[in-house]
């Protein structure tokens, strides 16, 4: 069913036609029957005792549980060792699904988009056959503040940082969910009329570029450029699971 709504071929495709690279599918399989899902953004030990707690034996995160190479185990002091040890000790099963839930028809940065106000993307940054990643479309015009303040409401976060005027009319905006500034993103936005430019992670040197280039900026958490997303998927299927389900999100981190 994961698959039927963004098929890890669809990472396949990111990785090769943009030199990424990525770690979606299954990650841990315990070979049980599915009695529950937890759908939470990362593997962390409070989403694994959500998990417990609701009697589920499968997680579904976005970022993957396991993303390079793991050359050892410290259950004594690494959070993401201690994750995983404990999903294999209770038989609960984890499946990654990330690049191709970014880059999906309605995936995470499709969603991110109508969180910020837009409805149809007039340029995409990176297309692939079955979907893209990077956006620019436009938003109702109003003053930069006031937009700032509508995006933290609807994607519930009061820590976005905005970089700009914000008595300029902004009616344009150029967004990537997770961190998705580089150059290229910037020469992107820039190009195809931004007057906003929304992703997370941002660098000193890449805020002021942007700020150079005449575009405001907002800096969302990677946490709230995402789970808007991930949850709208989880939303959207949770009924055709046919299991008990729930989705965890950490607020904290929002």
């Amino acid at each position: 069913m994961l698959e039927e709504v963004a098929p890890v071929a669809l990472s396949d495709e990111f990785c090769a036609k943009y030199k990424m690279y990525d770690n979606s599918g299954i990650i841990i399989n315990c070979g049980a029957d599915i009695k529950g899902a937890l759908f939470s953004l990362d593997l962390s030990e409070t989403a694994v005792r959500q998990a417990k707690a609701y009697g589920c034996n499968l997680i579904v995160t976005h970022h993957p549980a396991i993303y390079g190479g793991i050359s050892r185990f410290d259950l004594t002091a690494d959070p993401q060792s201690k994750a995983l040890a404990e999903c294999i000790s209770c038989g609960i099963s984890v499946i990654s699904m990330h690049l191709n839930f970014d880059a999906a028809p309605n995936g995470i940065d499709y969603y991110l988009m109508l969180g910020l106000g837009g409805e149809k993307s007039d340029k995409i940054l990176a297309p692939l056959v079955g979907g893209g990643y990077g956006r620019v479309y436009g938003v109702r015009q109003q003053k930069f503040g006031e937009y700032v303040k509508a995006v933290g409401t609807e994607l519930n976060t009061d820590k976005a940082l905005a970089y700009g005027d914000t008595q300029r009319t902004v009616s344009r905006v150029a967004s990537f969910c997770g961190a998705g500034c580089d150059e290229r993103a910037i020469e992107f936005a820039a190009q195809n009329g931004a007057d906003v430019f929304v992703s997370s992670d941002l660098k000193h040197h890449e805020i002021a570029a942007l700020i150079a280039r005449g575009l405001n900026v907002i800096q969302l958490t990677h946490y709230s450029a995402e789970s808007y997303g991930f949850c709208k998927i989880y939303q959207k299927i949770k009924d055709e699971l046919n299991i008990p389900s729930a989705y965890f999100c950490d607020a904290g981190l929002l």
